[in-house]
């Protein structure tokens, strides 16, 4: 680290960029958090190996994202470094001991030669794109694949995406199957060996990697992904299908997903833990990061799931590294049902991509013992508050002395928020809160009201007006019957906390091709930016 030199640095720890160089390279472990809003950083351009944890959103997905208190956790913003500074002072408050600012933020990275990436989760973006550069993943196009459809060629479309992705839209015949379920899934839906299997997403990685899994997989059939997913056949004129229910094929053949299943582990050598192993590496968690995942699907983890392990769709884990596994080079360990064949999917990728050390647990119904929803743990209670219920709310509003800020995300707004609410984002509430209309009460809310709770102090700090949150937040509000009002009437701050999808712009088809260019040129980039740990293994052949 470097010397202090002020006052200020020399309570708050540095490293310089070329120390996080050093560290980024060798096999400790490291968290390189940045704490902008994700619409800035996707924006701005952030460090490849970085995660995105937002200073307003710190407390609540701290402790998921950095589980362990003692791993050294390297904060970064802009380069003024006040927003890296207060985000220390709050991982310290959480019992973080291990936290130090970059100096000079991203701006400094650049200026010493580094890449920045925008978007969102380039390294899992950008690893699609280098594994269909070194694999050669066969696609076709979205025209080839309707003509096909035309004509009345079997072919089994497989939609790779979220269960409520498919939901919201797909390609008219295709089948929801997420990405991670593919191996278990696929094999009732093949008549044949013959029969074409076509993987499509919303753009390019996830039909890549769906595509590759069946063929890393062993499987006999051809297998494709569909080139540039929906956005090109949109961009063809062909239609979409909105409101189809989501139904996932139910496994079957499991001795050939079994048989797909050994072959993923013993290609791309995942380690295949026991329950000492683990219960081993939980008493070295103090030691060693240990993240427990559970990677089948939501309502099987519901159902019954091993005590401790948390949700992730295996899927959407290759796709968002970033998003679940904070420190890099700790241990991840991918929990499955007796088959494990989602974990082997999952394990096989994760291996590639080099973000961490990753293992297989298989375990039976009873180990699962474990039931219900997956909760956000939080490393300290959240502040007491006054409150006020929907129907006080109600009532204060017609006065017109009272000023409510929503500080959910900008998108979550303008589907609904209420009444005369303004958008406003929590890190940023200290700029202007002595220009708020009216002089009654400052009513916080957000979704489920946790980030208002959270900002009610910080908000009392600043004005001498009585300061409340909406109890159980907005999502209380839209239970209670209360109206909701739709758009973007009042922003008090900039809509630049979160990254707009291609699918939420206004000139969708030129966004399209914006996006797709990006992510085609994200190979080039991770070549010059040199900080990524992609492995590449001997290709596939059919089982």
């Amino acid at each position: 680290m470097s010397a202090p030199q002020n006052t200020e640095q020399a309570i708050v720890p540095t490293v310089t960029v070329g120390q996080l160089r050093e560290r980024l390279a060798g096999t400790g472990e490291i968290a390189l958090i940045d704490v902008r809003e994700q619409g800035v950083q996707a924006r701005d351009g952030y460090i490849l190996r970085s995660a995105g944890l937002p200073l307003s959103q710190l407390e609540l997905r701290a402790a998921t994202l950095l589980p362990r208190l003692h791993a050294p956790v390297i904060v970064t913003d802009a380069g003024d470094e006040s927003l890296a500074r207060r985000a220390v002072a709050k991982l310290q408050a959480l019992g973080y001991n291990q936290v130090s600012v970059l100096l000079g933020g991203v701006a400094a990275w650049r200026a010493q030669g580094g890449e920045l990436f925008t978007g969102t989760s380039a390294l899992s973006k950008g690893f699609g794109e280098f594994v269909e550069h070194q694999y050669g993943t066969p696609h076709l196009s979205a025209e080839a694949l309707k003509q096909r459809l035309d004509n009345g060629e079997r072919i089994v479309l497989l939609d790779g995406r979220t269960l409520a992705e498919f939901d919201t839209f797909s390609i008219p015949g295709a089948q929801a199957c997420p990405n991670g379920e593919l191996v278990y899934r696929v094999h009732p839906l093949l008549a044949d060996d013959s029969t074409p299997v076509v993987i499509n997403c919303a753009g390019r990685t996830r039909s890549i990697i769906g595509a590759q899994t069946l063929i890393n997989a062993g499987l006999k059939n051809p297998v494709l992904a569909l080139e540039n997913g929906t956005m090109d056949w949109l961009t063809a004129g062909f239609d979409l299908q909105s409101g189809v229910e989501a139904t996932v094929a139910a496994p079957a053949r499991l001795q050939a997903a079994d048989a797909a299943a050994r072959h993923l582990i013993e290609h791309f050598r995942v380690p295949v833990i026991d329950l000492p192993t683990l219960e081993h590496y939980r008493l070295e968690a103090t030691q060693r990061t240990l993240y427990l995942y559970d990677v089948r699907t939501r309502a099987e983890y519901q159902a019954g799931h091993l005590p401790g392990a948390r949700w992730a769709e295996g899927g959407q884990l290759v796709q968002g590294v970033d998003v679940y596994i904070g420190v890099q080079n700790a241990r991840v360990v991918l929990v499955d049902d007796e088959h494990g064949v989602r974990a082997a999917a999952a394990g096989s990728w994760l291996a590639q991509i080099g973000w961490a050390e990753v293992s297989i647990l298989r375990v039976d119904a009873a180990q699962a013992s474990e039931r219900g929803d997956d909760p956000q743990p939080l490393r300290a209670p959240l502040p007491k508050v006054q409150r006020l219920t929907p129907a006080a709310l109600a009532e204060l509003l017609p006065a017109g002395d009272a000023v409510v800020l929503d500080l959910d995300s900008s998108l979550a707004y303008r589907e609904g928020h209420v009444p005369g609410a303004w958008f406003a984002i929590r890190a940023r509430l200290d700029q202007r809160l002595r220009e708020l209309p009216g002089s009654g009460a400052v009513v916080l809310t957000s979704s489920d009201g946790r980030i208002a709770q959270l900002a009610a102090a910080e908000v009392q700090a600043h004005v001498v007006r009585q300061v409340l949150v909406l109890e159980g937040g907005t999502q209380a509000w839209r239970q209670a019957g209360q109206k909701l009002e739709q758009g973007e009437q009042r922003l008090w701050d900039s809509t630049d906390d979160v990254w707009r999808s291609p699918y939420q712009l206004q000139d969708r088809n030129a966004a399209f091709r914006e996006y797709l260019d990006w992510e085609l040129g994200l190979v080039e980039q991770l070549q010059r930016d040199g900080t990524s740990r992609f492995k590449t293994f001997p290709a596939v052949t059919a089982l």
